[in-house]
Parts: C-alpha cells; structure tokens; sequence
C-alpha cells in the first residue's frame, strides 16, 4: 500500500499547530505556535483574543510546517482538521483554512474529534493493542473509555461535574499561582506533604468521578484560614489536593481494570503530562499486567500530530467530510 500524508491542522484552543503525518504513525514535521504568554496576562485564554491571533498565525504555521517537511500542499493525501469540541471562534479559524487548502488543491477533507486527537497521541511512534483502556483526563474531560478497535469508544465512567484539569486550575488560581494552573500546581506539590485532611471523592463503586466536591474544599479551607488569620502552607495544600485528585483517577482506573480485560491502557489529555499520575498508572498497569502507553511529553498538549494520527483510520475508510464542514464546541466524542 502507498504511503499516506496527512496534513493536519489544530486550533481547538490557544495553540495554532500544524503537522504532516505518515501513514498515521510517523511525523514528518510539527509547528505548534504557542499564545501562553499573551493569555498568562489575563489568568486563562479569553476567547477573542484567540482566535483573533489564529487567524494572525494560521499562514506562518503553514509555512513552517512545509518547509520543514521539505513538501508542498500537493505532495499530501488529505487535509484533517479539529472540528470539536473547543472554542467555537478558534476551531472555525482551523476549519475555513482546511477547506480552503481542500478545495485549492483539491484534497479530501477529514474532520477529527479533538478528544480522538489526544487518544490516538498514543498511536504516533507505536501501536495500539486492542481491547485498551483509555484514561482521557483534560481541562474539559474526565473519562474512561474501553476500545475494542478504532473509533470504537465505548465510555464507562466520567466526571459527572468539573474535569480534573479544570479542578487544577481552579486550585493554582486559590493558591496565587500563574497560568497555566495545572504544572504550577503539580511542581508546588513535589515540594510539599500531605498534611492537610481533604475529602475523598465518589468512593461508591461506581465508575463515575467527581472533582467540585474537592475544589470547594480547598477554597473553603484557604477562605477559612485566611479569615482566622492562619497562614496557609501552598506546598503542603498543592500536594494535599493533588494526592486526592490523582487518587480519584486511581481508585477508578484500578476497578476498571478489575472489571474489563484489556491488553492495554492508555493516557491521554493534557493532564497526561502529570509525572504523579505517570508513576501511578505505571504501578497500575504492573499490578494487572498489562501495557501501559503514554504519549510523549510533546504530544500530550494540544498539537497538530495527534490530529493527523487520529485522522488516518477515517482516511482509510473514506470518511470524508464535505465542505459545510462547520464548528462544534460541546460535540461528544461518544
């Protein structure tokens, strides 16, 4: 069979990237254009300012991305796109230059869930062995999700309110810590020890998690101190709440495990980066015996190779999408 290139395009969010990807697997070459610093300014990514940088962006990331692949548009086989979920303004930057790079050169059109996107990092550079079991923990997703093949997502459990990545920024914000929350949070924690008592959540057997319960115990608990004039020590609260948040995910991976058989589980999502949660899964997985795939540290954030992965399965099945091709910014991946 031929190779297949896919140019892939992510602008879920507040990074402009791009890649071209080989046969799902191989990335030729990756431009991911990073608007940190500007949203650090506001504590969290204001929404017009996003897309408005996107659309500033969009060509000098197309640019890159080719002369790095030493390719032209004409040289791929298709053009994969993040159609959702994601700020609506952003994604629909991402969409009308795909279609445009589409109809111009006339390739086919693939759109991808952004959630796949973070799943199938685990495919770039390897295989994923069915039936797996996939830990998506995002700023917007919490979720177990049991493969028997590709695209096939079957979710077994979630958070039934806030996501563990949101509940991490939410904390860094309560501790003064600068965006983004969530590796601020976890360095803080390696300095601390758990000594503040917080609560254990949704321990009742059930697949399902929960992450609002805690926050508001840790925002109760400095509005408390603060009032009766106690200091706070953040290193110790950061590794309170980041044992009782990684602890939720371990409680319901393991009985996961327990009740499915899997060849493998995977983690995906940015909060996938976590060293503690990587140390967790690993004893997890040596528990039941089994794989463990985690993506490498530069595809667990959003990025545009994670797309063109997720992307060649449709490609291979000829599931096209047409150019009406429109944005979606709550669409579920299930």
């Amino acid at each position: 069979m031929k190779d297949v290139y896919i140019l892939a395009i992510e602008s879920s969010c507040d990074e402009t990237s791009m890649a071209i990807v080989k046969n799902g697997h191989e990335v030729v070459s990756m431009v991911v254009n990073t608007q940190m610093d500007t949203h650090a300014n506001y504590g969290g990514v204001v929404p017009e300012i996003a897309s408005r940088m996107h659309a500033e962006n969009i060509t000098m990331v197309l640019e890159e991305t080719l002369k790095q692949a030493k390719m032209k548009v004409s040289d791929v086989d298709a053009i994969a796109v993040t159609y959702a979920p994601g700020l609506n303004g952003s994604l629909l930057v991402g969409i009308e230059c795909a279609k445009v790079l589409s109809l111009v050169y006339n390739k086919p059109l693939i759109a991808v869930n952004h959630l796949a996107g973070h799943i199938y990092a685990n495919h770039i550079d390897n295989e994923m062995n069915f039936p797996l079991l996939a830990l998506v923990v995002s700023g917007g997703h919490t979720d177990l999700i049991l493969m028997h093949k590709d695209y096939d997502f079957h979710v077994l459990g979630r958070t039934l309110d806030d996501a563990v990545g949101e509940c991490y920024d939410k904390v860094a914000r309560v501790l003064g810590l600068k965006y983004p929350g969530g590796p601020n949070v976890e360095r803080l924690a390696k300095e601390g020890q758990p000594t503040y008592k917080l609560p254990t959540i949704m321990d009742d057997g059930s697949l399902n998690m929960s992450f609002s319960g805690l926050k508001s115990a840790v925002i109760n608990l400095v509005h408390n101190e603060t009032q009766r004039g106690n200091e706070i020590n953040t290193s110790n609260l950061a590794c309170s709440f980041e044992n009782a948040a990684l602890g939720e995910l371990e409680r319901k991976t393991d009985l996961a495990l327990s009740k499915y058989q899997v060849q493998e589980l995977i983690i995906a999502g940015g909060v996938s980066a976590n060293k503690h949660l990587r140390s967790i899964m690993e004893n997890l997985a040596n528990k039941h015996q089994i794989k463990l795939s985690v993506p490498p540290f530069k595809y667990c954030t959003d990025n545009a190779a994670m797309i063109g992965s997720a992307a060649y399965p449709l490609f291979l099945q000829k599931k096209f999408a047409t150019h009406d091709l429109n944005a979606s910014s709550h669409l579920d991946l299930y």
